[in-house]
């Protein structure tokens, strides 16, 4: 039997899927169709997060401290900050600091703040992160009682918000991925299945005298995975012109939405793609295999 190697097994599974040329072009279809749109919104959600991954930042509080505060009202500030309850971390950035950052961040217009670098307007601030979130109303009530403090900032309630929406975001994305990998299953078990039928006699034949599972089952098996490599391929392909496409578009029309470069997901996309569609195809050729090839 030395002829029956792996080769053997592909030239059978590829003579499969020739033979069922039209039901394999509909599982490739099918099944590519399904992985970019598996892939389109995995990626949706991801710029998504991309675009909240500041929710971090929404779980501080920010202390303006009073313009007439003195560096040393500022240190005993800090110290009352830092021992109250539900601290996680406190960040003190002082009026130079936050007109250089500003500076940096609108650097075509730098000039203007060359003239409002003597008197400068903006204020002392803590950035404060705090550890439990049923406790903020407790710790913004307390900071507000503290000497020095102009006003505080919290921005708890948008924080909230975003996080139920991540939270539902992510539980349509799973059943809706849950749903077209098990659209993509149910082709390729009739494709196989076809080609199971097709070949019925064959297979009984090599039954009659003596033949293994392995050796009948094999070139399906394969054939399965041939189907969910050739999805993969074109699909990462069609998937990549599209999100390059719509990450120049979102760059140069709504710079105001982030975007994640296709260098940062597309190795994620190509082994998401091939792991789903080879198992796809496996699982697929199995189930067909297990009802219509039963002793």
């Amino acid at each position: 039997m030395r002829r029956y190697n792996i080769f053997y097994f592909i030239s059978q599974a590829v003579k499969g899927l020739w033979r069922n040329g039209l039901m394999s072009l509909a599982a490739i279809t099918v099944l590519l169709s399904c992985l970019v749109l598996m892939g389109s919104f995995s990626l949706l959600v991801y710029n998504v997060n991309v675009n909240i991954e500041d929710v971090a930042k929404l779980n501080e509080i920010v202390v303006i401290v009073d313009y007439e505060a003195t560096d040393e009202d500022v240190e005993v500030l800090s110290q009352k900050i830092k021992a109250l309850d539900n601290i996680a971390e406190v960040v003190y950035i002082s009026k130079e600091e936050g007109l250089e950052s500003e500076r940096s961040r609108y650097e075509e217009y730098s000039y203007l703040f060359e003239e409002i670098a003597e008197e400068n307007p903006l204020p002392d601030v803590f950035k404060i992160t705090y550890e439990d979130n049923s406790r903020v109303a407790n710790l913004v009530y307390a900071l507000g009682k503290l000497d020095d403090v102009n006003k505080v900032k919290n921005r708890t309630d948008i924080a909230n918000d975003i996080e139920s929406i991540k939270s539902g975001v992510s539980f349509i994305f799973v059943w809706f991925l849950a749903i077209l990998f098990v659209i993509s299953i149910f082709i390729i078990i009739n494709t196989i299945k076809i080609g199971v039928e097709s070949r019925s006699k064959e297979i009984s034949a090599m039954r009659y005298i003596g033949a293994t599972n392995f050796f009948m089952t094999t070139p399906f098996i394969i054939e399965g995975i041939i189907i969910g490599i050739i999805s993969a391929g074109v699909g990462y392909i069609l998937q990549c012109t599209l999100y390059d496409a719509i990450f120049r578009a979102m760059s140069g029309e709504y710079k105001m939405i982030a975007v994640a470069p296709l260098a940062d997901v597309q190795t994620y996309l190509l082994l998401g793609f091939l792991v789903i569609g080879v198992i796809a195809g496996m699982i697929g050729s199995g189930i067909s295999l297990r009802r219509y090839m039963k002793v």
